[in-house]
């Protein structure tokens, strides 16, 4: 007989073990803080308060530490599908999604455009309401953010950013999990970007001071991040006491900051400004020398694929880079959104501190 909750309820009540009982054996312990996302959209973490970001990062701990380090199976995903629509390449997000979804025992369907054609051969307003009778959740990877809400609109089930040219949520939940497993905490952490002024850089922007980190942004005239965003880090940083420093010196920007961040300098769609950009961006690459205006307990992050004038050798494959400690990560967060928005399961291991 397949093992299923289903089935193991059956036989447990048989057996006359309390429906209390049950509940925390197959979903865990019920989580000590009033948060419910199910049925929630990730659009932006700017939707989300300061107590369900930890909840994520809470459940994403909680996953890697039962499925990873205890070898324990959690079939959450059962009988439950995802459409991935992708309009960009990727190789951690889908990777993350894929074998994430399929590892809690789900089916992920991978659609690219040669699939399926958002708003050209079916309207957006069409495709959100056929997915949403055919699976349970939608990740969407695409262009344009208003995509997504229009998708968010349409659709009765939950709708997952896998990138838009506005935000990047899933990669700074990945960020935020690896630096809490370093630090031991993130209240009080000082991030330093020396970059783009780009959609992961403005995810960190709607994010870090609801956790209590500061930001110190450095980007060339010209590349700043969109003024709209950066007037609600700016409120967000007032409201929760944080510090932020928008500046166009790397140096100032790497200052006494606990974490360097980089991205790439030319995203997928910039590839005709590539000349225009590797100028503007000179004495931006990540050195050791950068390092040296950083604290003593520096660490480096870069969401990948790294190109060597963003970041060179030295400080990509030393000791302090977390690289790919948070590639990984990508698929431990990506699974606690998933978690957190299509059941009921609550993390068991003790809340980690943030």
């Amino acid at each position: 007989m397949l093992f299923n909750r289903r089935n193991f309820i059956t036989i447990a009540k048989l057996a006359g073990t309390s429906k209390q009982l049950l509940r925390q054996f197959w979903y865990g312990t019920p989580a000590q803080m009033n948060v419910d996302l199910k049925g929630r959209d990730l659009l932006t973490l700017q939707n989300y308060t300061a107590d369900e970001l930890k909840y994520l990062l809470w459940m994403a701990s909680d996953l890697k530490q039962r499925i990873k380090h205890k070898g324990e199976y959690l079939p959450l995903m059962q009988g439950k599908s995802l459409a991935m629509i992708f309009e960009k390449r990727s190789t951690r997000t889908r990777l993350s999604a894929e074998t994430g979804f399929a590892l809690l025992g789900g089916h992920p369907s991978f659609l690219t455009t040669q699939d399926i054609h958002l708003g050209t051969n079916e309207s957006l307003t069409d495709t959100a309401r056929v997915l949403s009778g055919m699976t349970n959740a939608i990740l969407a990877r695409v262009y344009n953010h208003n995509d997504l809400h229009l998708m968010a609109k349409e659709a009765t089930i939950p709708i997952i950013n896998g990138l838009s040219n506005l935000y990047h949520p899933l990669q700074i939940l990945a960020d935020y999990l690896t630096l809490q497993e370093h630090y031991g905490g993130l209240k009080g952490l000082t991030i330093a970007w020396v970059g783009d002024g780009n959609n992961v850089l403005q995810s960190f922007m709607t994010s870090a001071a609801q956790l209590g980190m500061h930001l110190r942004i450095a980007t060339p005239r010209g590349f700043e991040p969109d003024l709209r965003i950066t007037k609600i880090s700016e409120q967000n940083s007032k409201e929760y006491g944080t510090k932020l420093l928008l500046t166009t010196d790397p140096l100032e920007a790497a200052d006494s900051a606990n974490v360097l961040v980089t991205d790439t300098w030319i995203s997928m769609g910039q590839e005709e400004e590539k000349k225009e950009r590797l100028k503007a961006f000179q004495g931006y690459q990540i050195t050791m020398q950068t390092a040296k205006s950083a604290a003593s307990n520096w660490t480096f992050l870069h969401c990948l694929p790294r190109k060597p004038e963003e970041v060179d050798d030295e400080v990509f494959y030393s000791p302090q880079s977390l690289v790919f400690q948070e590639a990984e990560n990508r698929k431990w967060t990506i699974m606690a959104v998933m978690v957190s928005l299509l059941t009921d399961y609550s993390p068991q291991l003790q809340k980690p501190t943030f």
